[in-house]
């Protein structure tokens, strides 16, 4: 079934306002406060919806609210059963600090139709390429390039692989400019890091390496509607983190998932802008009005466009 494109311009409407409610915390330095006024924000519009709602990603458990936790029931409890993956503030260190690319982010499905996991890391990549056995998770930097290199006809230099600049992915990032191809480094925000393999106007090739799991999942919503390809592998390390995963029924700790296992059938996907990045303009306030942009997807319907909204505040 496909979701009804009424709710489109409510899950915009909804992510417009938490990135709103959080740019006027943007470069006072507090990222657990720019982070709390958009959950804020989200959980107050997202609980007037007429939706039986729950959330089944998001920024923690029912013992760290008041952030949206894993379980927490949105809504008025009428209307049609959806499943939501949320970031309010995607990017507390850009909000905190005036940096590009601060998102507030929100994808839904039908209910059933988005993987549930616990908070915890996840290995990744995403390209453009949607055939069989040219990327894969369990193939070496260097095999994945070559393939990638192949596929595109591009020579290796000619290639941009976009990652997170962490110690963990130094032996990556030391390949990868062995191979001589470009390297994109973003210091968070692996959402819409993921999400530039969509378009060549973001010229990134592939995205890859261990980032945040909920991000991943959000970034598969998108990758859907634009046909690419997206593989995770949730990183269970400590106790706790797999006790959670067995109990959500996650019995395989180590397995790799396709796409299409993350999300299935149609999904809405949001991500305004806080402060402007490759993907989004942040918010700007004129004359007593906020204008936002959204990047928004609706799987059934094949949209995949920015929304500019001019608001009254």
């Amino acid at each position: 079934m496909s979701i009804d494109k009424k709710f489109i311009n409510e899950f915009v409407n909804i992510t417009s306002q938490a990135a709103l409610a959080s740019s006027y915390l943007v470069g006072k330095k507090d990222k657990i406060l720019a982070d709390k006024a958009a959950v804020d924000s989200m959980r107050s519009n997202l609980n007037n919806l007429e939706i039986k709602g729950e959330i089944v990603i998001g920024e923690g458990e029912l013992d760290e609210a008041p952030m949206l936790y894993i379980g927490e029931k949105i809504g008025t409890n009428k209307g049609p059963e959806f499943d939501i993956a949320v970031d309010p503030l995607e990017g507390t260190n850009f909000a905190a600090n005036n940096l590009p690319g601060a998102l507030s982010v929100i994808a839904i499905t039908e209910k059933n139709n988005l993987f549930k996991a616990p908070e915890t890391y996840m290995e990744k990549i995403s390209t453009k390429v949607n055939e069989k056995n040219v990327i894969d998770l369990d193939f070496t930097v260097k095999q994945n390039i070559f393939n990638l290199s192949d596929y595109l006809n591009k020579k290796p230099e000619n290639l941009t692989a976009c990652i997170l600049d962490r110690p963990r992915h130094k032996l990556i990032i030391d390949e990868l400019k062995k191979l001589k191809v470009n390297v994109k480094l973003i210091t968070d925000g692996d959402v819409s890091g993921a999400l530039l393999v969509t378009e060549d106007k973001y010229n990134v090739d592939i995205f890859l390496g261990i980032g945040g799991g909920p991000e991943g999942v959000l970034a598969a919503a998108a990758l859907d509607a634009y046909n690419c390809n997206f593989q995770g592998r949730f990183l269970f390390e400590s106790y706790q983190d797999k006790s959670r995963a067995l109990k959500m029924g996650i019995n395989d700790l180590d397995r790799k998932y396709d796409l299409n296992e993350i999300v299935t059938g149609d999904s809405i996907f949001c991500a305004t802008g806080i402060t402007s990045g490759d993907l989004v303009s942040g918010i700007k306030i004129e004359d007593n009005k906020f204008v936002s942009e959204t990047l928004v997807t609706h799987k059934s319907s094949g949209l995949k466009k920015v929304i500019k909204l001019k608001q009254n505040i």
